[in-house]
């Protein structure tokens, strides 16, 4: 297993956000968020996604799709997750994602989470440079955001 990834220097670093952000994106079972992306003429695209937590770190399996040619092109992305039911809480999470190359980690990770080696999918782990959870809640619903970016090296 990885010992090192955005999402686990993330969760090092901010263990309580890291673990309600990674709640809500995974609310419903298995991760649903909307993942948007740059399309060539720079403005947004935006799809559903099923964001991975695996192997210390998050993932997305991307189909050959207008999605990947923009993650191949230009790997910034945004990813927003699924709302709840219940209330109007949010986790979003932005940044640039990177394709993931060691053999090793990519079949530990299709393994674990059923990806058919008989599909072109290609695996993008996501690099977290902005995590923000907002909740709503009492009777006035007015938001309370907590935001997290990666300390800068020294």
């Amino acid at each position: 297993m990885s010992t090192w990834s955005p999402w686990s220097a993330f969760y090092s670093e901010s263990p309580r956000l890291a673990a309600e952000v990674r709640g809500i994106f995974l609310q419903y079972g298995q991760g649903f968020g909307y993942l948007a992306t740059v399309r060539r003429d720079g403005g947004p695209r935006v799809h559903p996604v099923s964001p991975v937590f695996a192997d210390g770190g998050l993932f997305c399996f991307i189909m050959p799709s207008p999605k990947r040619r923009d993650l191949e092109r230009d790997g910034r992305y945004a990813l927003h997750a699924y709302p709840p039911e219940n209330n109007d809480d949010e986790a979003y999470l932005s940044g640039r994602v990177r394709p993931v190359t060691d053999g090793r980690q990519r079949e530990r990770v299709a393994r674990n989470h059923r990806a058919s080696p008989d599909i072109d999918w290609r695996l993008f782990e996501l690099d977290i440079a902005v995590a923000v959870m907002t909740r709503r809640r009492g009777r006035s619903r007015n938001p309370v955001s907590r935001v997290w970016r990666p300390n800068p090296a020294e």
